[in-house]
């Protein structure tokens, strides 16, 4: 018996977060099925963006989404 948790997949949803001024522009991360993103899997540059993007919701963001990749 195999003790060892399943890893999880981020690859398969992201996390997506809309501009609120310009269409079509987005911030997106590979995360869960329940939006969970490990920050230790980003680079410096996309865990400044995450963090970014999460801080500014409602002002330059809308509240992310979860979309299952393709």
């Amino acid at each position: 018996m195999n003790s060892r948790p399943m890893p999880l997949m981020p690859d398969h949803y992201e996390l997506r977060f809309e501009s609120l001024f310009q269409a079509g522009r987005a911030l997106a991360f590979p995360c869960d099925a329940q939006g969970g993103v490990l920050l230790d899997a980003l680079s410096e540059q996309a865990r400044q963006n995450y963090l970014f993007a999460r801080a500014v919701v409602g002002r330059d963001y809308a509240a992310p989404i979860v979309l299952r990749r393709r």
